[in-house]
């Protein structure tokens, strides 16, 4: 308990963030179709637009994600941190301040540049935060907690929103992402792996290019060798008589130890439990890609919903997640191995989304939401048994690589789903079905199910190597 109590400067940087977030999330289907096809509940163009947003921002997480969560490795989860945090401001500043047409554009535009570099990277620098600072063994209720945490800003802003005009509820977001980034600035402590609080990337002393993990650590059994071709000595007039160390010190500073497509395989190569969770993590993001660019435009020309509508929906989600995670994770986690829980999560999640598909009613929505309570736990485990595959000094690497993957999903899961919704909710549908784009949804997800009822997540690599090699400090 302790340990998280030490946490608690990240989770409320990370609900202050997400709370912005999503105050706005009910009021953008509406804002959007409003600046597209005013007074009109069907909408192609609104669709397409916002897969395609979603597609350009997938493509840049996926080179983003990586890249920032192995930096943050070297130069601190916090000074990372804050590229995102600042960034996300800009687009919501611009729908405070109007809703026009125009407005709405420019905010579309930003918004794709921005989410690029803050869409997963928040997520995966606080995983690799809270990793840094719990032992394995506490790491899943602490991922379920900062799920949790995420959870229950879900259900403030969605609260909010509720309350809120659309105008207020822009002017809300940017506040709040504001003090978010200068909170997360002034009280959270840096982090760095082997709990070194040093900033590097802040400092001037001649040496401050030095490899800042001492060598001969072998927490980093998978992803020693050099970028070659890419990676150039920092000094080449160097002198040839100096060490092979020191030659290597040199060597792999800077911005120069930037992963590449080969970290990538090499992780997905060094245990089968990586790879299984990294295809669970492509099916279970392509599913959710899908509900983020079609759900909402399904529910609008079904049921004709509106912002309200939207957000007691969501609220019902954020409420039962949030109970699910800080409440019922902490307590089954150490009981229930986190791959049986994986399945329990993506098995609900399966069936949310086709109770949704099927929806003949305009209450179900609002039952299906309740299996949300179960839905939500599947991330944090998949998060979890990722974390126990690596070393500490390569978690940012790890999270930045099953964060890009991810984002690789969030890039076709648009291309597919919303052309497939705009048919069926369009006259000309081959056949009277609705909610056949999101019935395929389902089938993606069940897909991640199907694979996490086979994985067998071996012993924690850290754990293994400190009976080994006896290299690990405690």
């Amino acid at each position: 308990m302790e340990k998280l109590a030490s946490l608690r400067h990240l989770f409320v940087t990370i609900f202050l963030g997400v709370f912005s977030g999503c105050v706005v999330i009910p009021a953008i289907t509406d804002v959007t179709m409003s600046a597209l096809c005013p007074g009109q509940d069907e909408c192609s163009l609104a669709i397409y637009l916002s897969g395609i947003q979603q597609a350009i921002v997938g493509v840049g997480t996926v080179v983003m994600t990586p890249i920032i969560g192995n930096l943050s490795d070297r130069y601190g989860r916090k000074a990372l941190l804050t590229i995102p945090m600042a960034l996300s401001i800009i687009p919501l500043a611009i729908l405070a301040y109007s809703r026009s047409k125009t407005s709405f554009y420019t905010y579309y535009g930003i918004r794709a540049v921005t989410a690029m570099v803050g869409e997963g990277s928040v997520n995966c620098l606080a995983l690799a935060y809270v990793a840094d600072n719990i032992s394995e063994g506490q790491r899943t209720s602490a991922f379920g907690v900062l799920s949790g945490v995420v959870s229950a800003a879900f259900v403030f802003g969605t609260l909010a929103a509720r309350f809120l005009s659309t105008a207020s509820t822009f002017q809300v977001a940017t506040l709040g992402s504001m003090i978010a980034a200068v909170y997360m600035r002034i009280f959270l402590k840096e982090s760095l792996p082997n709990g070194d609080s040093s900033q590097p990337f802040l400092k001037k002393e001649p040496g401050f290019l030095k490899e800042t993990v001492p060598n001969g650590d072998s927490s980093q059994p998978f992803l020693k060798k050099e970028l070659a071709g890419i990676i150039s000595p920092l000094d080449d007039n160097s002198d040839s008589s100096s060490s092979s160390s020191s030659s290597e010190k040199r060597q792999e500073g800077g911005f120069k130890k930037i992963p590449a497509v080969g970290d990538l395989i090499s992780l997905l190569k060094c245990r089968a439990a990586f790879s299984q969770a990294a295809v669970i993590v492509f099916f279970n993001s392509l599913a959710d890609g899908g509900l983020q660019a079609s759900l909402l435009y399904f529910w609008k020309a079904q049921f004709h919903f509106n912002k309200d509508q939207f957000a007691d929906i969501m609220l019902i989600i954020g409420v039962m997640g949030t109970i699910s995670q800080l409440l019922f994770m902490p307590l089954l986690a150490p009981r229930v191995s986190e791959e049986k829980l994986l399945c329990i999560g993506l098995f609900t999640g399966s069936a949310h989304i086709f109770l949704n598909s099927i929806a003949w009613s305009f209450w179900v929505p609002y039952a299906a939401a309740a299996l949300a309570a179960a839905a939500v736990i599947a991330t944090p485990c998949v998060r979890s048994i990722v974390s126990k595959q690596v070393g500490p000094n390569e978690q940012g690497k790890a999270q930045g690589c099953i964060s890009g993957i991810s984002s690789s999903a969030q890039i076709i899961s648009p291309l597919i789903f919303s052309p497939l919704t705009a048919l069926f909710l369009s006259e000309g549908a081959p056949f009277h079905f609705p909610g056949f784009s999101i019935m395929c949804i389902a089938f993606a997800s069940m897909i991640a199910f199907i694979q996490s009822t086979m994985i067998r997540a071996g012993p924690p690599i850290s754990s293994q190597l400190a009976n080994n090699c006896n290299c690990i400090e405690p």
